[in-house]
């Protein structure tokens, strides 16, 4: 889906003295293959169709692939779906679901019409984890495109806008739970609280899901999103304790930021995050699911999609896979 950038961005922050450099290629003769739990997130290879992900993920030995409802929808569910069987490849999750902080009765049913065909797309295409991106407060829907009145654009109670997410996934769980779709609480860094979401931390996003049962909510841990908590280890543990966590998605976070801050995750290594660390925290949580490559990143996207998953499956291989 198109990025979609949120009102007047701050100034980028300044360069690190000292930026971590980017790794060099592997030394070995030949990268090494992957493990099957990799997954290809289809925003990682943006300017790409589905075909192309998916001939991509199957040319490098990867066993799952992250598609977004655009992609799918580019080519139709009934298709996606056999091209992906056909490749041999499960769904790591179906991205995305969410947008529920609306508190008009028009975007409430809007929301909850257009969440229920993601769950009948992911279920159609053997997904069995939705991606909530819950939302961000009313007040920047004018500056994301949503539909809006007056009284939304001073809507900044986010206390409200929590709660209004708690009551949508409320609404939304038995006609998940009847398709064999979880929703998957995806908490996004504070620097996106006003125009994407409302849940900041793994344990806002756990204590939401506790009104359900663990196969009905759970939770994404997304490196880029949570990497900055100081309990993020005892909030992973909670997650793993809980069966809770549906998803584990990395990237890798470089300053400056873009100019569109959501487009400015680097990839694996080229960043700030202790990938090493989070990685062995979800192998001690007990999640044994796939680990899903997800980066928003223009510059990334202009490279040929066999250079960006051809790296990706190395710095996996070497950053990762030895973590779990």
């Amino acid at each position: 889906m198109t990025a979609v950038p949120s009102s007047p961005a701050p100034s980028p922050l300044p360069t690190p003295s000292s930026p971590p450099s980017p790794l060099p290629p592997s030394s070995s003769p030949a990268s090494p293959q992957p493990s099957s739990r990799l997954s290809l997130n289809t925003a990682t290879c943006r300017r790409l169709t589905l075909a192309d992900c998916v001939d991509l993920a199957r040319a490098h030995g990867i066993g799952a692939i992250g598609p977004w409802r655009d992609r799918v929808r580019d080519v139709g569910v009934p298709q996606a779906a056999r091209m992906i069987h056909d490749a041999g490849l499960r769904v790591s999750t179906y991205c995305r679901g969410g947008f529920l902080t609306g508190a008009d009765p028009a975007q409430i049913q809007a929301a909850l019409g257009d969440n229920r065909a993601a769950i009948d797309e992911a279920a159609a295409l053997g997904a069995t984890e939705l991606v909530m991106v819950v939302g961000g407060l009313p007040s920047m829907f004018a500056g994301m495109g949503f539909a809006h009145t007056v009284v939304d654009d001073r809507d900044k109670d986010l206390v409200a806008a929590r709660q209004r997410v708690a009551d949508r996934v409320g609404d939304l769980v038995p006609y998940a739970r009847e398709r064999g779709v979880r929703l998957a609480l995806e908490p996004m860094h504070p620097l996106f609280t006003a125009d994407r979401g409302v849940l900041a931390t793994l344990d806002q996003a756990l204590d939401l899901a506790s009104d359900h049962a663990a196969a009905e909510v759970g939770v994404v841990v997304d490196a880029y999103h949570v990497w900055w908590d100081p309990g993020l280890r005892a909030a992973i543990l909670r997650a793993g304790a809980q069966s809770r966590i549906s998803s584990y998605q990395i990237s890798d976070w470089s300053l400056p930021l873009a100019p569109t801050a959501l487009n400015s995750r680097a990839m694996m290594g080229d960043g700030h995050i202790d990938l090493a660390s989070i990685t062995a925290w979800v192998a001690e949580a007990g999640y044994t699911g796939d680990v899903e490559v997800e980066i928003f990143n223009e510059e990334i996207w202009a490279r040929p999609g066999d250079q960006t998953v051809a790296t990706m499956v190395d710095r996996y291989a070497r950053l990762i896979e030895p973590c779990l």
